[in-house]
């Protein structure tokens, strides 16, 4: 999935495999049967780049991911006050908090989405008391309300290859 920017600015997140590749599910809900790793390439407006690989999803969080990104492109996900104060509610956030995503803005065609990196997510710059608090570092990615169902159908898509196991 690609959520490039008008500015520049890029988040591409595609799933690398299972993390435990061989662990056939034991119970209805086995988490180790489902941790996905998330490979992420991320540049941000101003031109710096990194990249991310960890398990930071299970299917179906990956799943929530891809409803989400279809809900903020139909506008039915509401803009999120995060940074004003208000409360975080709207904020949609994992299991393991390396990635959160958020609404910042919508207008008319033209959607805000937030990409919060945290932990292994973040960039390798950032380190020691520069380390950021979760959900704190953000990426903004201005697109268009296509462009995004585009992202949610790409990223559906790729799951495919990787049900809930």
């Amino acid at each position: 999935m690609l959520l490039a920017s008008f500015d520049g600015a890029l988040a591409s997140l595609r799933i690398s495999g299972y993390q435990f590749q061989q662990h056939a599910a034991t119970y209805k809900r086995d988490w180790d049967a489902n941790w996905l790793n998330i490979h992420g390439d991320v540049t941000q407006s101003d031109g710096k780049t990194w990249t991310f690989e960890d398990p930071c999803l299970t299917t179906w969080e990956a799943q929530a991911l891809g409803n989400w990104l279809r809900g903020a492109a139909a506008g039915t996900v509401p803009v999120s006050p995060f940074g004003t104060g208000e409360p975080e509610g709207r904020l949609l956030v994992f299991t393991e908090p390396n990635l959160a995503f958020s609404v910042e803005s919508r207008i008319n065609d033209q959607v805000g989405v937030r990409v919060h990196f945290s932990l292994e997510a973040v960039p390798p710059w950032l380190d020691g008391d520069q380390r950021p608090d979760i959900f704190d570092y953000v990426v903004l990615i201005r697109l268009s309300a296509a462009e995004l169902a585009d992202a949610a159908d790409s990223w559906t898509r790729d799951l495919t290859q990787y049900p809930k196991r």
